[in-house]
C-alpha cells in the first residue's frame, strides 16, 4: 500500500484571534484526517511565531528557557510568556486531534525542527545564532531529546494504537554544512560545520526517538538534502522535495528505499498552481522510480513538495486530495504489473 500524507503546515489562523484561529485548527485537523490515510498534526504558523516551527518546538522543551524578542526566539533564564504560550497552543491542539482521531490505528505523524535548524534559527541569551557557540547547541540538542522523550510519552498515551513517525525537520542543514547561515549582523558567515559533528547531535535526537518507540524521520526539501548523513544518524527514513531533488542525491535516496524505510515523496505543489494536471503527481513518482529501477513499497508516501501554509485554503485541500489519488494509481499500477 502507497500512503499518502503532508508535510505538516497548512493555511489558515491569524495572531492574537483565540477563537476563530480554533475554529481553523478544528478545520484543518478535519481536513488531514479526511483526506490522507497517513494523517499528520497540523501546524498552522499562519498564528504568529509561537505556532511555526521553531516556536512550536520551543514549546516542547522544558530544561531550556526562551522567549521571543524582535529578532525572533532567543534562550533565557527562565520560560518566557511567549514559550509558554506555545506550549499551551500545542496542547490544545492536541487535544483536538485526539477528540476528532479517536481509536486512530496505523501510522500518525507529528513533525519537529531539529537541532541544527534550531541552532540556526534560536540566539544565544546576549546575542547571535546557538550555532556559533558550541556548547550551547550541544544544550539545545540534549534539551531537545529529553522533551521528545516527554512528548512521546504524552502521545502514546492519546494515540495508544498508533504507529508513531516523528518527522525532524531540518530545512536549515545544508546551509549549516556549508557555511552559509548569516551572522546575526548580517554581515558575515557563520562557520560550516563538519558531517561527523552534524550527525552527532542529529543522533543525539533520533535515538531519543527511537528509545521512546517511534521512528524517527527526517525531512528537507533543499535540492543538495544529506541523505547519507541523515540516514548514518539514525533516520529511518527520509522526506524529500522530489521535484528540485539534486541528481546528486538519486543514489542516496534508492539506497533508503531498497533498505524498506520510509520514503515521503514530495511530488504536490505546495502552493496554488497555475494549472493543475491531477495525474502529474503519480507521473513524476512513477519517473523517479523508473530512473532509480526500483519499485514503490509499503513505505511510500505521496506528500506536496513542502507545507501548505502559502496555499490557499481550496488548494491544501486539492493539494491533499492529489496525493491520495497519486498513491491510489501507484497501488494501481503495481497490481497491474504483478497480474502481468
Amino acid at each position: 500500500m502507497t500512503y499518502a500524507s503532508g508535510v505538516g503546515s497548512m493555511p489558515g489562523g491569524a495572531v492574537g484571534e483565540e477563537q476563530d484561529n480554533a475554529r481553523a485548527y478544528a478545520e484543518a485537523t478535519r481536513i488531514v484526517l479526511g483526506e490522507v490515510d497517513l494523517p499528520h498534526v497540523p501546524e498552522l504558523p499562519g498564528r504568529g511565531a509561537v505556532a511555526n516551527l521553531t516556536g512550536r518546538t520551543l514549546g516542547l522543551v522544558v530544561d531550556l528557557g526562551a522567549d521571543l524578542q524582535p529578532a525572533g526566539w532567543r534562550l533565557t533564564d527562565a520560560a518566557g510568556i511567549d514559550q509558554r504560550r506555545a506550549r499551551s497552543l500545542l496542547a490544545q491542539d492536541l487535544d483536538t486531534v485526539e477528540e476528532q482521531a479517536q481509536g486512530i490505528t496505523g501510522p500518525l505523524k507529528v513533525q519537529v525542527a531539529g537541532p541544527w535548524t534550531l541552532a540556526a534559527t534560536v540566539e544565544k541569551p546576549r546575542g547571535d545564532r546557538v550555532l556559533a557557540d558550541h556548547g550551547a547547541r550541544y544544550e539545545l540538542a540534549q534539551a531537545l531529546a529529553a522533551a521528545l522523550g516527554e512528548h512521546l510519552a504524552d502521545l502514546g498515551r492519546r494515540f495508544p494504537e498508533a504507529s508513531l513517525l516523528v518527522q525532524v525537520d531540518e530545512p536549515a542543514l545544508p546551509s549549516v554544512l556549508a557555511g552559509q547561515v548569516p551572522t546575526a549582523s548580517g554581515f558575515g558567515r557563520h562557520r560550516s560545520v563538519h558531517p561527523p559533528e552534524a550527525s552527532a547531535l542529529l543522533t543525539e535526537v533520533f535515538a531519543a526517538i527511537s528509545a521512546a518507540g517511534a521512528t524517527p524521520i527526517a525531512h528537507c526539501c533543499a535540492a543538495d538534502v544529506p541523505v547519507d548523513l541523515l540516514r548514518g544518524a539514525g533516520a529511518q527514513g527520509i522526506s524529500v522535495d522530489v521535484t528540485a531533488l539534486a541528481p546528486s542525491a538519486y543514489d542516496a535516496l534508492a539506497s533508503a528505499l531498497e533498505a524498506g524505510e520510509w520514503a515521503l515523496l514530495g511530488v504536490v505543489p505546495s502552493v496554488d498552481p497555475a494549472s493543475a494536471d491531477d495525474r502529474e503527481p503519480s507521473t513524476a513518482v512513477h519517473r523517479l522510480f523508473d530512473m532509480l529501477g526500483l519499485a514503490p513499497t509499503e513505505r511510500t508516501v505521496v506528500t506536496p513538495t513542502c507545507g501548505l501554509a502559502g496555499a490557499s485554503p481550496a488548494w491544501a485541500r486539492r493539494a491533499l486530495e492529489q496525493a491520495r489519488a497519486a498513491a491510489g494509481r501507484l497501488d494501481q499500477a503495481d497490481a497491474r504489473i504483478e497480474r502481468d
